[in-house]
């Protein structure tokens, strides 16, 4: 039987933070932070510096309902941020035929306003994390998300992981490294341009695993089958990277570490 990575090997800390953005009318971002109790304090002795990834969820899924992913970069020294884009009071997301990214440039555009809302915030609590090499993870919608703040700020993006976005094309003329499963699903189909063809992949080094699950399984809700799969995709896709070898940053030498308490909360 298929079994899926839990955080029973690390002691992997959860945190949800409320934000309200002034600019926004005091909009509210909530997210969800996972990191490894010993990352954080060390990062907190500033004796390393944290990669950081940032995760958006697909519509109608909760920025919670994806912890077979956020284990995986967690327990590798992550900080990893699960953003609810959706609020209850937000209209309904809507398809139109014919119209750029069929119509949902405004729920990108408010994802990308989240992330750097939430990127701002965060750097008061998380001060010792590299938040300038981002490492994007999204499924559906919030791969759409994921690509078009890559293509909108490449400069800060180092790696891009989707769970089947359909929507925006993957971005091809920058270093970011990409990565993407794609469903086998009659319903949810990519929007043609959106994934590159064989050979422009193969010369990119961008890795497209095309699965047999459907588009609606890429989260907590699929099955351990597919929850396990990914998993072992995206170990292979970090380890390929040199710099997983050490997955934090040494901010200086020390030969005994210093003491440090958790991060505060935000109230």
């Amino acid at each position: 039987m298929a079994g899926y990575f839990t955080t029973d090997r690390w002691a992997i800390r959860r945190t949800t933070l409320t934000f309200h953005d002034v600019l926004r009318d005091d909009r509210n971002v909530t997210v969800e932070v996972a990191v490894r109790r010993d990352r954080q304090m060390q990062a907190m002795a500033e004796m390393i510096e944290l990669p950081v990834a940032i995760l958006s969820h697909g519509n109608t899924v909760r920025n919670t309902e994806y912890s077979f992913l956020t284990n995986v970069f967690a327990s590798r020294g992550y900080l990893v941020i699960s953003i609810q884009h959706d609020l209850d009071s937000d209209a309904p997301m809507v398809t139109k035929v014919g119209e750029e990214y069929v119509g949902r440039r405004m729920q990108y555009n408010r994802g990308v306003f989240n992330i750097m809302y939430a990127i701002d915030e965060l750097k008061k609590l998380y001060p010792n994390a590299n938040y300038r090499q981002l490492t994007l993870i999204g499924h559906s919608n919030g791969g759409d998300i994921s690509m078009y703040f890559a293509k909108q700020h490449p400069d800060l993006v180092k790696k891009v992981v989707t769970l089947d976005n359909l929507r925006v094309p993957f971005i091809t003329d920058s270093k970011i490294k990409i990565l993407s499963f794609r469903s086998r699903d009659p319903v949810f189909k990519a929007d043609p341009g959106v994934v590159p063809d064989d050979e422009t992949c193969a010369r990119l080094g961008i890795k497209v695993v095309r699965t047999e699950f459907h588009h609606n399984d890429l989260s907590d809700r699929g099955p351990d089958s597919a929850k396990s799969s990914i998993q072992a995709g995206v170990e292979q896709f970090l380890d390929e990277d040199a710099d997983e070898t050490s997955p934090t940053m040494p901010l200086l030498a020390a030969s005994t570490p210093a003491s440090a308490t958790t991060a505060p909360e935000k109230k």
